[in-house]
């Protein structure tokens, strides 16, 4: 083998870290150069997900409430929620790179940390297999570990080849129609159509919708839940806790007049796993399809 190709053989193999800065068109179709990785906030679940498991999780920082997964990002400090942050509390933490989804709230904390010299990556958040794909993408990319990136690709597909196998192996009859619940507490309870992750989610596992005429989520009401007639309630392992679990559940207005409801035919699933649309898809994707159609009465799939 020639020297020169030894050499190009070499650097191919050198830590990406190396090769800074970098540039990656994120969720806005904007350019922009990440020239240091040393300090990363990650501000969202699935984004912090990626990046430990391209190899960047001990760059991170800071992270939001809803990353908890790998567990050890724990140890990191938070500053607030994804949806309810302050510029302040992630300037405290000196960040080199912020990162977390295109639809952070609330926005001007994006222009007030781009204003600071903060370099700040937008994720996409489509809920779907080639969203997921571009997620993963993304996100390898703004801290150099494309390579990394396109191996959970492959890992991603494999799962979702699994996924259609069993499904083919098991086709039910016909299709369940689901419906999703959000929930935090009696006073915080929405019905999720079209648009929303979890509902992408149930599609993917071979579920109908059974929401349809909605949009992300509204508010939920008695007659909507019976409208919606669903063989099977899906919902956050959390907010389901937030209400008294199942029994609560079926106290709520309308389930009981539902299939799922007098059936008891519930799927909670751990937050992240059900509404990552990351790494994870096509095995969270094949839990649910087993709890849905192999399994009777209440489920709760612990990923």
């Amino acid at each position: 083998m020639r020297p020169k190709t030894l050499w190009l053989l070499a650097m191919a193999l050198v830590p990406t870290a190396w090769a800074q800065p970098y540039r990656v068109v994120d969720a806005t179709g904007k350019e922009v150069v990440v020239s240091s990785t040393q300090r990363i906030v990650s501000l969202d679940g699935i984004t912090t997900e990626i990046l430990f498991a391209v190899g960047v999780g001990n760059q991170v920082v800071g992270r939001d409430d809803s990353s908890y997964y790998p567990p050890e990002v724990l140890r990191r400090p938070s500053v607030g929620y994804q949806f309810r942050l302050s510029a302040e509390g992630i300037l405290s933490l000196r960040p080199t790179l912020v990162i977390g989804r295109e639809d952070v709230r609330p926005p001007q904390v994006v222009e007030q940390l781009r204003a600071a010299g903060v370099t700040v990556v937008l994720v996409p958040t489509e809920p779907t297999v080639q969203g997921a794909k571009a997620k993963i993408r993304v996100v390898a990319q703004a801290v150099g570990r494309q390579v990394r990136g396109e191996e959970l690709v492959r890992s991603l597909e494999r799962d979702l080849l699994a996924l259609e196998a069993f499904k083919a192996q098991r086709a039910p009859k016909g299709r369940l129609r689901a419906l999703f619940l959000y929930m935090r507490g009696p006073q915080t309870l929405f019905v999720c159509g079209e648009g929303a992750t979890p509902v992408g989610m149930m599609v993917l596992a071979g579920l109908e919708n059974a929401a349809r005429g909605i949009r992300e989520c509204q508010p939920m009401t008695a007659e909507s839940v019976v409208a919606s007639q669903p063989d099977v309630l899906v919902t956050f392992k959390r907010g389901l806790d937030s209400i008294g679990g199942l029994p609560g559940l079926l106290r709520l207005p309308g389930i009981a007049q539902t299939p799922a409801g007098q059936k008891g035919k519930v799927v909670a699933m751990d937050d992240l796993y059900l509404g990552s649309f990351g790494p994870r898809a096509g095995k969270a994707a094949l839990d649910l399809f087993r709890a849905a159609y192999l399994q009777e009465g209440f489920v709760e799939v612990v990923p």
